[in-house]
């Protein structure tokens, strides 16, 4: 059931012992979003804990400082945040929670989650934008902390305010969250200008994969868990890889196939002018956003590569 802002407030005013889901594989966006949530209920006396599968990049150390899970097994009040679909939870946090979601925060036009009550924004750049609403709507202070947390948000999920999912309210909001201290400089330096020595390593071996298509206006590359131990990096150091397949001159789908550690591959997709990304995705039972998407494909590589060559095509041709 879609709910408003306000029903959205009140159930989170009204219960306690709360579990925030941010999705696997997280980014800026659902991690801005979870901890932004918890520091402000944290505010207000509620008892809550993260519950991730998947480790914290060290780049988004600043977001988790002095945060600490409140310890309860009893669990009233499950939230998933920035979560389209429960298969981008991940697996131990998929079967625990599945059918047990009493409140999704979302922002994706593809979500198909099903949960109890949805809070939808499909013109939000990020979750962090409604999140923001919600605290704010709630009466929550946002001190420094949570500003970064949500800034974190809105910076990544809009490519540094570049992508066209950017709007005024978009900026408006970072605007206030520097007034009310986000470290905007430094976030901006970690997340668009500071590369890992392993990722530098994984990136290398990465774009050697590089296969164009269909006329050029198609460019694909692939990650294997070799290309992992070779390196020393890992996943939560890909996503910048597949902006890179976009700002190739001509090409309109960009895309990375990373193989996960039971040989299926994990598909970003990200596209150029009026192509939809979530539609491609779409037809391999994934989704997301008009230029940013991504979907989940049964390897071996070349089963995968084929699969998403085929969808692309339905689009290109």
């Amino acid at each position: 059931m879609k709910i408003d802002l306000n029903e959205a407030v009140r159930c989170l005013v009204e219960n306690d012992n709360i579990v925030i889901l941010p999705h696997d594989h997280p980014d800026g966006d659902t991690l801005g979003s979870a901890f932004a949530l918890k520091r402000a209920l944290d505010k207000i006396g509620k008892k809550v804990k993260i519950v991730c599968d998947d480790g914290i990049p060290e780049k988004y150390s600043y977001m988790i400082q002095d945060v600490k899970n409140d310890d309860f097994s009893d669990e009233k009040f499950v939230v998933a945040v920035d979560v389209a679909d429960i298969s981008l939870l991940g697996e131990k946090t998929r079967e625990k929670y599945k059918n047990k979601i009493n409140l999704a925060i979302d922002h994706h036009t593809s979500n198909r989650l099903e949960c109890e009550k949805l809070l939808l924004d499909e013109n939000a750049a990020a979750c962090c934008e409604t999140i923001y609403e919600i605290i704010k709507e709630s009466g929550i202070e946002i001190d420094k902390k949570i500003a970064d947390c949500l800034y974190t948000g809105l910076s990544t999920d809009s490519g540094c305010f570049r992508y066209s999912n950017t709007t005024s309210r978009t900026l408006r909001m970072a605007s206030e969250l520097v007034d009310l201290g986000a470290s905007h400089f430094d976030i901006n330096v970690i997340m668009f200008e500071t590369k890992t020595r392993t990722y530098m390593k994984l990136e290398n071996l990465v774009m050697k994969t590089m296969q164009m298509y269909y006329d050029d206006r198609c460019a694909i590359v692939n990650i294997s868990q070799d290309m992992y131990e070779m390196s020393g990096s890992n996943e939560t150091e890909t996503d910048p890889i597949v902006a890179k397949t976009r700002q190739i001159e001509g090409v309109l789908v960009g895309a990375v196939l990373r193989e996960k550690s039971d040989g299926s591959f994990k598909v970003s997709l990200r596209t150029n002018k009026d192509l939809d990304a979530s539609a491609i995705c779409g037809l391999l039972g994934g989704g997301g956003h008009p230029k940013a998407a991504g979907c989940q494909i049964d390897g071996p590589l070349e089963n995968a590569r084929e699969k998403l060559l085929d969808a692309i095509g339905k689009f290109l041709n």
